[in-house]
């Protein structure tokens, strides 16, 4: 069934990751993270295996196994409303689908949900289907939930959607797309990740790649990204901070309202770097010989560098660009030949360029 309620979460997914514009109301966001809680509540925390219904008794549970062939690059989707989605690529041209519904009320509610899979050549969708009308007064779904682990041929794509659980996606060399609304979004050694993106929970990426441009974010979680290597990455939180280590990457987006960014990596000859905070610190690790060109803004706080910077003619060293203790609203510097661009902007916090 596709519920309205998925479209309105899909719709958070869409004002997720962006700093509010200038005039624009940051209420709005506020309001649309809230209605998804509202619509999709979990037990409290994400972490946590998704809402199962008031009851507390023994749980019940049913599986659901069926094996595919799609071909070593073939294509499998993944849709699920309430429960984790584990999928591992391996070998062999065959997807494996272990589904496990699980309940603490009446076994008889086990039936209520379907684990849907349609076969097409080189493809196969896997989807969870509640029946009609089977929603509590507060919107929630009924006391089910389908926990799936998928192992798929490792050079083929997947697309992941999850409503209320988390989801992890590992050692899969096609193209990777992974979406929860109310869980985390993980991903290991996954060179050709699209996008990752959770509206209340963590973003995290280890190993992964693009061969263009990847997107992740989430509106109240924390992203984190260690080894990225992309063209070009857009990234973002709302109430989270964004922390990226060991990072490679010819143009670099990054935004958030209320959080810390940290970037550590290299900088890329002609690379175009743009950090924007409204109340956090912005702090980079550069690696590397390779010069820039700064524009650094902060309202409430200080600019300092580790790395001499020419400003004005003048070269600095350590002590950072504040002269005699004052604080720089605004600053144009160059490092090196000044190759890259370097972007950086915070309302209330400090922006600080350290050397590796």
């Amino acid at each position: 069934m596709r519920s309205s309620w998925v479209a309105i979460a899909m719709f958070g997914f869409a004002a997720a990751p962006a700093a509010p514009q200038d005039g624009a109301d940051p209420a709005i966001r506020i309001v649309v993270r809230d209605i998804v809680r509202d619509v999709i509540t979990t037990s409290p925390g994400v972490k946590g295996r998704a809402y199962q219904g008031r009851d507390r008794g023994p749980e019940q549970t049913e599986r659901v196994s069926r094996k595919v062939k799609i071909g070593r690059d073939g294509r499998v989707s993944i849709e699920n409303i309430a429960g984790e989605i584990t999928v591992t690529g391996g070998s062999g041209d065959e997807v494996s689908i272990e589904a496990v519904k699980r309940t603490r009320g009446d076994r008889s509610e086990l039936a209520t949900v379907r684990v849907i899979v349609d076969e097409r050549p080189g493809r196969v969708d896997v989807r969870t289907e509640h029946e009609r009308n089977r929603f509590d007064r507060n919107g929630r779904s009924d006391h089910v939930s389908v926990d799936y682990t998928v192992t798929m041929p490792g050079g083929a794509a997947v697309d992941v959607k999850s409503i209320s659980g988390n989801v992890k996606v590992s050692n899969v060399q096609g193209a990777v797309r992974a979406e929860s609304v109310s869980g985390n979004v993980t991903t290991a050694g996954t060179p050709r990740l699209e996008m990752a993106k959770s509206v209340s929970g963590d973003v995290v990426l280890t190993d992964a790649g693009a061969d263009a441009d990847l997107s992740a974010g989430s509106v109240s979680g924390n992203v984190r990204a260690n080894g990225l290597k992309a063209r070009a990455l857009d990234l973002g939180t709302v109430s989270g901070d964004v922390v990226l280590t060991n990072v490679t990457c010819d143009r670099l987006g990054v935004k958030s309202v209320s959080g810390n960014i940290e970037y550590s990596g290299t900088l890329a000859r002609n690379g175009r770097y743009d950090v924007n905070t409204h109340s956090g610190t912005v702090r980079l690790t550069l690696s590397g010989s390779t010069g820039f060109e700064l524009t650094g803004t902060t309202f409430s706080g200080s600019i300092r560098s580790e790395l001499p910077l020419t400003i004005g003619g003048e070269r600095e060293r350590d002590t950072g660009i504040r002269r005699r203790g004052a604080r720089n609203r605004s600053i144009r510097a160059t490092f090196g030949d000044g190759s890259a661009a370097l972007t950086l902007r915070t309302f209330s916090g400090d922006i600080i360029i350290a050397k590796r």
